[in-house]
């Protein structure tokens, strides 16, 4: 019997303009309170058993201390220059990214979120291994910064699933990625 991949999903903040942080990687510009935060919260430790990021996105945590942001999710970073994790836990995949995920995906567990950032995203996308995006959408324009996905290859069609309207503005979107 074949055993059924897990979902990966590229769960992101991102403002009205598309953005998923400041050019100097801050965040500082989403809405941080309200029920949205604490389903996300939730969603975290219910929906998934793993977490993959990429360097840039790793990197946020590290300036201040945070080795290890999801204790309670298998984390992975992506990075081609970084050769050792300064966490145990903290696993490091530095090249062929895309056997690497695929062989997440083949594991038996929950779903994986893709916590960023768009040049992974962008590389996942074009692999065919995202099969979902939740998108929170944040009621802020930055007019530049970090785009939720960089440069693709080709436009992908997604289905929306849900939506989900928070009383502080922020709009929770689902879609399924079309193959």
């Amino acid at each position: 019997m074949q055993s059924q991949t897990r979902k990966l999903t590229y769960h992101v903040a991102t403002t009205l303009d598309g953005y998923i942080a400041r050019e100097d990687d801050s965040f500082d510009c989403f809405v941080f309170e309200g029920d949205h935060a604490t389903e996300y919260m939730a969603t975290l430790r219910h929906d998934y058993d793993t977490v993959l990021m990429g360097r840039r996105t790793y990197d946020v945590g590290l300036k201040f201390k945070v080795t290890d942001p999801y204790p309670y999710l298998e984390t992975f970073v992506v990075s081609r220059s970084m050769k050792e994790a300064p966490n145990p836990r903290v696993k490091l995949i530095s090249d062929d990214v895309v056997g690497a995920v695929r062989a997440l995906k083949a594991k038996e567990g929950k779903g994986i979120y893709l916590a960023g950032g768009g040049a992974l995203a962008a590389q996942l996308f074009a692999a065919g291994l995202v099969d979902e995006v939740l998108v929170k959408l944040n009621p802020r324009l930055l007019g530049s910064g970090i785009p939720l996905v960089s440069r693709l290859d080709r436009h992908l069609e997604l289905a929306l699933r849900s939506t989900k309207v928070y009383q502080n503005g922020v709009v929770l979107l689902r879609y399924d990625v079309q193959r």
